[in-house]
């Protein structure tokens, strides 16, 4: 077993991997070149580095042209989800850049696939609440990712069990009203917590803002997401899932 701890993009990011006993590539510098890409993706993308390439383009000092080209996959993955959310998710919170809502699950899910493209499938990346299981957690075992209460701290709301998946949660527990509905311009407040999971953790962390912002149409839409489902807390304390969950 390998485990790593990183701050980086303003959070916690944490990695676990199983099985390191010589049936897989040795883990350490399969976790060292995540870790670099995780912070390549930082000075790429962050909105408080004001040298940073997203924060530059947003103040318009540069073009889309001129930034490394993951900046243009991420605004088209932003424009695709901002399109199935009808607005709800945008890479424009509050009128300026800013794609943080994408990026991060984005950065795991690509430090999720470094690994198992090095030999080391069994794994878990976990970067500030946002999760990428891979493989199992032991011979047959399954992993186990906890969904934080938001109305209880110390308490879970929920437990998200299986094999290669991806849970993001978006909510108020953490960093209070944040999430913006894009139509009002006014913090989203129907919803406390809403935890999207599926198969990859760029569209659900996305999904998961969109959601966030829809409040109380969030379990319909969601429904129609092909392979995704979700768990809600609400800002009264009930509790719902869509129905594949």
């Amino acid at each position: 077993m390998t485990r790593h701890v990183e701050h980086v993009m303003g959070t916690v990011f944490s990695f676990d991997v199983r099985r390191s006993d010589g049936r897989h590539a040795d883990a350490e510098p399969c976790v060292a070149e995540a870790v670099a890409w995780l912070h390549h993706v930082d000075e790429v993308f962050s909105t408080y580095k004001p040298d940073s390439p997203v924060s530059r383009l947003g103040r318009g000092e540069i073009t889309l042209a001129d930034c490394p080209p993951e900046v243009a996959d991420i605004l088209r993955m932003c424009e695709s989800v901002s399109d199935r959310s009808h607005g709800y998710f945008t890479a424009y919170p509050g009128g300026r850049l800013d794609p943080s809502a994408i990026v991060k699950g984005w950065a795991v899910e690509r430090a999720s696939a470094m690994l198992r493209e090095a030999g080391v499938p069994d794994h878990c990346v976990n970067g500030g609440g946002d999760v990428r299981l891979s493989g199992s957690a032991g011979p047959g075992r399954s992993w186990r990712v906890g969904v934080a209460h938001p109305l209880r701290p110390g308490d879970l709301a929920a437990v998200v069990s299986g094999n290669d998946l991806a849970v993001a949660t978006s909510g108020t527990a953490e960093r209070g009203a944040h999430v913006v509905d894009p139509h009002t311009g006014r913090p989203a407040t129907a919803l406390a917590s809403v935890t999207v999971v599926g198969p990859d953790l760029a569209l659900a962390d996305a999904y998961a803002t969109g959601a966030f912002a829809m409040g109380g149409a969030a379990r319909e839409w969601v429904e129609e997401l092909d392979g995704y489902e979700a768990f809600a807390v609400t800002a009264a304390g009930a509790t719902w899932r869509t129905s594949g969950l």
